[in-house]
């Protein structure tokens, strides 16, 4: 792998990161130039309007999409221009997932579920850490269960539960808590804080929701392919003003153009 000499940390660092799709005349510009550091132990909310480039911004982090240019690192490693084999192992060892759809094998046990992530990487599994991440995010004594036997919210807590069992370099979320109602919600952010909080974890979340983004340390907004503003230690009402001011100024330039 290449190695380079970067800010250690940073769990995920971008690089004059840019994404198009389409030829010439039809070229649609999803992101330009994004240059973004994620800092270790910290969990970092990427939101904006819809078509502003944040999911796809997630899908470069994680390898699924290559940029058209610039360069994505993961910890010390530069993922971009990695072949298939060294992203897809890379990805199996380093970085952790929580989708909408949580993803669970259904013919395996909560237990089973959990630590897949470890016999697909072929790696040893540490028992201890395992305990330990189980304990912490409460998820004990539902180990014996199938997912046809979890209520939602009890399926999204497994499925962080096997984002943080691997020690990823960083774990990416997107739009988690989109399918779960404002307790289920708030159940998975605490379980998301303690991830970050109690295990060191670092956490990457695109979410659309305000009181979702104010549980974390820091809010990146993303606004026609651009990082638009930045907020640190955000509350609910702060983000709902920012991404209000954005949404003016989209339609003040959308107006100018008419």
């Amino acid at each position: 792998m290449n190695l380079l000499t970067v800010n250690m940390e940073a769990a995920v660092r971008t690089s004059e990161l840019s994404k198009s799709y389409g030829h010439a005349g039809s070229r649609v510009t999803v992101l330009e130039g994004v240059d973004l550091e994620f800092q270790r132990g910290r969990l970092t909310a990427i939101m904006g309007p819809a078509s502003s480039g944040k999911s796809t911004l997630l899908h470069c982090l994680a390898g699924l999409e290559q940029p058209t240019s610039g360069q994505v690192w993961v910890g010390e490693t530069r993922i971009t221009g990695l072949d298939h084999e060294r992203l897809s192992r890379l990805r199996r060892e380093r970085i952790g997932f929580i989708f909408q759809n949580y993803n669970l094998m259904p013919a395996l046990t909560v237990a089973e579920n959990i630590i897949l992530p470890f016999e697909l990487a072929g790696r040893v599994l540490d028992h201890d850490h395992v305990e330990l991440v189980v304990r912490t995010l409460g998820l004990s004594h539902l180990l014996l269960h199938r997912p046809d036997e979890l209520s939602g919210p009890e399926a999204q807590s497994v499925a962080v539960t096997r984002a943080f069992i691997g020690h990823p370099q960083v774990v990416l979320a997107d739009e988690p808590t989109a399918a779960l109602d404002h307790r289920a919600s708030a159940q998975l952010l605490g379980l998301l804080r303690r991830g970050v909080d109690e295990l060191g974890g670092s956490v990457i979340m695109v979410t659309h929701d305000p009181a979702v983004a104010s549980v974390a340390d820091r809010v990146v907004f993303f606004e026609s392919g651009r990082v638009a503003a930045e907020m640190s230690e955000p509350t609910q009402h702060g983000v709902l003003r920012q991404l209000t001011d954005l949404r003016r100024r989209r339609e003040a330039v959308l107006a100018r153009h008419l």
